[in-house]
C-alpha cells in the first residue's frame, strides 16, 4: 500500500511538473493524484468493477482538484489533469495494440473496449463533478438572489 501511496504521488507531481503547473502546486497536484488512485486501488483491491472504480477516482479527484482550486487560487484543471494521470489506461491501450499486431484479435479487441471504458470513466467522473458543483453553485447563487431582494 505504501509503494502504491509513493508511486502516484511521483506520478501526479511529475506530470505536474512536464505541465508547467506552478511549483507550489506540485505538491498538491501529487497529493490529488495519490488519493485518487488510492481511492482506485482499494475498490479494485475488494473486487469492484475497474470502470466504477475509475468514475469514483476521478469523481474524487476533481473534487478535491476544485477544493484545493478555492483555496490557493489555482485553476483546476492544474489539478485535475495531474490527478488522473495514475488512472490512464496506458499500459492496457498497450497491451491492446500489441495483440492487435500479434493477431490475437479477440485479446486485442478486449483489452481496447476496456481500455476506452476506463478512460471514458475518467471523463464521466470529472463532468459529474464539475455538474454536481455547478448545480450547487446556482443553488447558492439563487438563495443570495433571493435574499437580497427581500
Amino acid at each position: 500500500m505504501i509503494q502504491q501511496l509513493i508511486t502516484s504521488f511521483i506520478a501526479s507531481a511529475a506530470f505536474g511538473m512536464i505541465f508547467n503547473a506552478p511549483r507550489k502546486s506540485l505538491i498538491k497536484c501529487g497529493f490529488v493524484g495519490m488519493l485518487g488512485w488510492i481511492i482506485y486501488f482499494i475498490m479494485v483491491e475488494n473486487h469492484l468493477d475497474a470502470v466504477f472504480s475509475t468514475v469514483a477516482a476521478s469523481f474524487v479527484i476533481a473534487v478535491t482538484g476544485q477544493i484545493f482550486s478555492k483555496i490557493y487560487k489555482t485553476p483546476v484543471i492544474i489539478f485535475s489533469v495531474a490527478g488522473v494521470i495514475p488512472l490512464v489506461p496506458g499500459g492496457m491501450a498497450y497491451d491492446a495494440m500489441r495483440n492487435f499486431v500479434e493477431n490475437d484479435y479477440n485479446t486485442a479487441l478486449t483489452l481496447a473496449a476496456k481500455a476506452f471504458m476506463v478512460s471514458g470513466s475518467i471523463a464521466i467522473g470529472l463532468v459529474f463533478s464539475e455538474v454536481i458543483n455547478q448545480a450547487i453553485r446556482q443553488t447558492q447563487l439563487n438563495r443570495l438572489n433571493k435574499e437580497q431582494r427581500r
